[in-house]
């Protein structure tokens, strides 16, 4: 009962990070951090190397699965799934009627992520403090970045499958958000949304390929220099608040695929001057109580899974 338990806890964690993914500025990596399975997904990707290969090749599917931890990847992975599948349409129906408080709720998560995530380096020196900074103003650089028209070739499919996995696992960098600079995030979207397979298969490798590669280096990095690695985190956090900051301009807008006019760029703007822009509502006192909600789920988070530590400590 209490292992069923832990796999509805970990399809619910996938689950979220599902939804986190599909939303341009949050980051699938963030939600891992929160519910502490960042490290257990990490060694779970890691484990794919030559040894699981000649197991698969001997025939022995009980080792290779005991090896990959394939309990725990096929039903965080389930859940990623089903919501990428399910959630895509009511994240991007919050986005269009309710981005205020849906961008407030991120923004509360990501500030108290932040904060807990730092808590886990063990002491301050000037060079996890310099690797903070350098975290910060590398996600603050790629949030400012321009969405471009890229090709519609498999070979770019397979490369922002690659480099978007890469992002989605880190902390604070939004996968979504470098599919939308390399002009891609509509159109996987669609592909997903119409189960355009052909696409969706090329997208997919790339993905399988660049989360092999990627998810040793910032493994080795977390065993190796850990706090310097964890400040990286953190910063890469704060510095994607410029991104899911709740009140927007809209400075350029495009035609998507189904032929209607969306936002395309944008910038920030405090409460007052989102009114005079736009003659809208900015919806102060909703954001500040999204934002706390973000905020508070985090903490219960933290709570949850220090009450279930104990636990376990206490019955060993």
């Amino acid at each position: 009962m209490q292992k069923f338990r832990k796999y509805i806890q970990l399809f619910f964690k996938g689950l979220a990070m599902g939804s986190a993914d599909v939303v341009p500025g949050v980051s699938g990596g963030t939600i891992a951090f929160i519910t502490g399975i960042y490290g257990t997904l990490l060694d779970a990707i890691k484990s794919f190397n030559l040894e699981a290969i000649q197991l698969l090749l001997k025939f022995k599917v009980k080792e290779f699965w005991q090896h990959i931890n394939g309990n725990f990847l096929l039903i965080l992975l389930s859940g990623i799934a089903l919501s990428i599948i399910t959630f895509a349409k009511l994240i991007h129906h919050l986005l269009e009627y309710y981005p205020i408080q849906l961008w407030s709720f991120f923004f509360g998560l990501v500030i108290i992520a932040a904060v807990s995530v730092s808590r886990e380096i063990t002491r301050w020196r000037v060079g996890v403090i310099l690797s903070g900074i350098i975290g910060i103003a590398i996600a603050f650089l790629i949030t400012l970045a321009t969405p471009a028209e890229t090709p519609t070739a498999n070979w770019f499919i397979f490369l922002s499958g690659a480099v978007a996995i890469c992002a989605m696992i880190l902390p604070g960098i939004s996968g979504s958000f470098i599919l939308l600079i390399l002009g891609k995030y509509a159109y996987i979207l669609e592909a997903i949304n119409e189960r355009d397979l052909g696409i969706i298969a090329v997208f997919g490798i790339g993905c399988v390929v660049g989360l092999l590669s990627f998810a040793r280096v910032i493994s080795w990095l977390l065993h190796k220099y850990h706090d310097v690695a964890v400040a990286l985190l953190a910063g890469f956090m704060i510095g994607s608040l410029n991104k899911i900051w709740p009140w927007k301009e809209v400075l350029q807008t495009r035609i998507d695929s189904k032929g209607e006019e969306v936002p395309f760029i944008t910038k920030n703007v405090l409460p007052e001057a989102y009114f005079e822009a736009t003659a809208m509502d900015p919806l102060v006192w909703q954001a500040i109580i999204f934002m706390l909600l973000g905020i508070g789920i985090v903490v219960f988070l933290e709570q949850f899974a220090t009450k279930k530590s104990r636990e376990i400590t206490s019955e060993s």
